[in-house]
């Protein structure tokens, strides 16, 4: 089992920072791609980046390209989402969420575990 818990969510304005936070518990050894999902209100769940956990190789979906940075931790077991350059299309709820697959995915049902959310707020 694998527990995934997101912190760091909160109100920015355009054009800020925002640093997310996802500590990783449990069977760590089995973990692959520690990814992040966002949804927004009225809109389908979307992968935001896939970061690759023995390297820390991260994939980014193309709106979140250059703006957002993903990066781990090994020592605290947290895996970060930088966010840099944001605008209103970035708010929504933030979720954490780790497979075992070893190609990354944006495929939400591919994941075998997810963290409860947080949730980010751009607006002026």
């Amino acid at each position: 089992q694998l527990q995934l818990e997101e912190s760091g969510g909160g109100l920015v304005h355009p054009g800020g920072s925002l640093r997310l936070s996802c500590v990783v518990s449990g069977a760590i050894s089995r973990t692959y791609y520690i990814c992040w999902f966002r949804q927004a209100p009225g809109k389908e769940r979307e992968g935001v980046s896939c970061t690759y956990a023995p390297d820390g190789t991260t994939y980014y979906t193309r709106s979140v390209e250059g703006r957002f940075t993903g990066s781990k931790d090994n020592a605290e077991n947290t895996v970060y989402l930088q966010m840099n350059s944001v605008n209103t299309e970035d708010t929504g709820d933030y979720y954490c969420a780790a497979t075992i697959l070893s190609t990354a995915t944006f495929n939400s049902n591919a994941m075998d575990y997810w963290g409860k959310g947080t949730h980010v707020t751009v607006s002026s």
